[in-house]
């Protein structure tokens, strides 16, 4: 059955260009992006890993651990780091899986048999504290990632977790969000004090909120 929304993300143990984790251990207190490649020495994945790499800092200012899979073996990561690094313009900086046995890649369905029967579709999982899966995205293998998106999406999730709220279509962070239809209008005068406008009822925008 595949992973849903609200699952604990499955724990396991493997073998990264950084070193043998264990990954729930791995996470601790932070959010994590787990992310597949199809495979080592490909043109999409090479442009991905690259911006992913240049976005580093951006994660760490959310307290967000990234970690990449492939089904190629370690030896061959190291090897593509430096393809990444020399055309990309931004070294590998976080750990990329070595899954050859497709363990890691089973236990989240990173395979897709109808697409391909031995590499990895471009999935996403983004992993809260907790240890529960908070987004999946599914991509072809022939279609590049956003991951200006994926830190938007961190972005709300992180956001909407504090406060009862919700973000709108297309929101980016310190724009208006909605108070969630929840929060009754006496509890929401508690909360937003300051008020909010209400095109309709079940429609209260309000000012993000901080902290």
């Amino acid at each position: 059955m595949a992973l849903q929304l609200g699952d604990i993300a499955p724990d396991f143990e493997a073998d990264t260009t950084e070193g043998h984790i264990h990954f729930h251990d791995w996470i601790g207190d932070s959010w994590a992006v787990l992310f597949s490649h199809p495979k080592n020495f490909t043109p999409i994945c090479t442009t991905e890993l690259g911006y992913t790499a240049k976005l580093k800092p951006e994660f760490d200012k959310r307290n967000v651990k990234v970690l990449g899979l492939s089904v190629d073996q370690l030896a061959s990561h190291e090897q593509w780091a430096n393809d990444i690094k020399e055309t990309q313009g931004h070294a590998l900086n976080f750990p990329l899986i070595a899954d050859p046995d497709r363990k890691v890649a089973n236990l989240y369905g990173m395979i897709h048999p109808n697409a391909s029967d031995t590499l990895t579709v471009r999935s996403v999982f983004i992993i809260g504290p907790d240890k529960k899966i908070k987004l999946t995205l599914t991509y072809p293998a022939s279609t590049g990632r956003n991951f200006d998106e994926v830190l938007r999406v961190i972005d709300s999730l992180q956001l909407t977790s504090k406060h009862q709220v919700a973000t709108p279509v297309n929101w980016k962070s310190g724009e208006d969000v909605i108070i969630v239809p929840s929060v009754s209008d006496e509890d929401a005068k508690k909360k937003f004090p300051n008020g909010w406008t209400a095109p309709r009822p079940y429609l209260r925008i309000v000012p993000q909120p901080q902290g």
